[in-house]
């Protein structure tokens, strides 16, 4: 068997033309959720913990924040000890993750056209960030590409049947309907990862906790009060992509008055099930 050199970061980049190869018309979304991002979307301590159990990174070896953002995770990771490089699309999130380290290489890229060399990550972790890929397939491909074999990828995503479980759908249907025609059911996951040579070690259910400390959409699942707070909306891609601005309106003032009348925990519970929030997928390339 021959034995696998392992480069550093920044031996392992290469040239890129993501951003004239590919039209963007969604870096500017990206770019308005950057902004006051890094004050709600904070990492927290138990899903970074997950990530790197989950991950099971080695010492001296590369690994990737594809849809870094700003780089909470990466950053959180990196403190843990993984040697991390940051891809993501928006250049202003970007800025904000080279304010918190020099040490970690951080690019502007997308999953689907990553400017890293060939078999050169020995693992990825990808959170909250599928369902913005805009070409699923394509993006598997560049994730196959720049893993070595072995290597894991941990994926924290919400699928379509766990959204349906979100009491958001009563007051806020029409964004839930948008949002969920662009997430995946695992199914779909498992199969187009097949495809390129990844397969699916485990999942895993997470359950939105009350000391959640990062601020994404169901977050306040159980403390609705965070979705009158405008920076935390500005921040949760539901709100900022997929929702129509009347709506939002009509439907926080529902929120409140089922709040105020004690009808919020009956509303609630009425989409309580076992399916989980969020979900990790473990993949592995063969």
């Amino acid at each position: 068997m021959v034995k696998q050199s392992h480069q550093s970061p920044s031996q392992v980049i290469r040239n890129c033309n993501c951003f004239k190869t590919r039209n963007m018309p969604e870096q500017t979304i990206y770019n308005k959720i950057g902004k006051g991002y890094n004050y709600t979307r904070r990492a927290d301590p138990y899903i970074a913990g997950r990530l790197y159990a989950l991950l099971t990174p080695q010492k001296d070896r590369t690994y990737l924040d594809i849809g870094c953002g700003t780089g909470n995770y990466t950053t959180k990771l990196a403190e843990m000890g993984v040697n991390l490089v940051g891809v993501d699309p928006s250049e202003l999130m970007l800025e904000e993750a080279r304010n918190k380290s020099n040490d970690i290489v951080w690019l502007q890229g997308l999953a689907e056209d990553i400017p890293l060399t060939s078999d050169s990550v020995d693992g990825v972790i990808a959170t909250l960030t599928i369902h913005h890929w805009k070409d699923i397939n394509d993006a598997f491909s560049e994730l196959a590409r720049v893993m070595r074999s072995g290597a894991r990828m941990v994926i924290f995503t919400f699928t379509p049947e766990q959204e349906k479980g979100y009491w958001f759908n009563h007051f806020f249907p029409v964004m839930m309907q948008r949002g969920m025609a662009r997430s995946l059911p695992l199914q779909t996951i498992e199969e187009l990862a097949a495809t390129h040579n990844l397969e699916l070690l485990q999942t895993e259910k997470y359950f939105v906790h009350d000391e959640l400390e990062d601020m994404f959409g169901y977050s306040g699942k159980n403390d609705p009060e965070r979705y009158f707070d405008p920076v935390i909306i500005n921040g949760i891609s539901y709100f900022s992509i997929y929702a129509d601005k009347q709506e939002v309106e009509t439907g926080l003032v529902e929120l409140r008055k089922s709040i105020d009348n004690d009808t919020f925990e009956s509303i609630k519970s009425k989409y309580d099930n076992d399916k989980g929030d969020y979900l990790f997928i473990v993949l592995q390339k063969q």
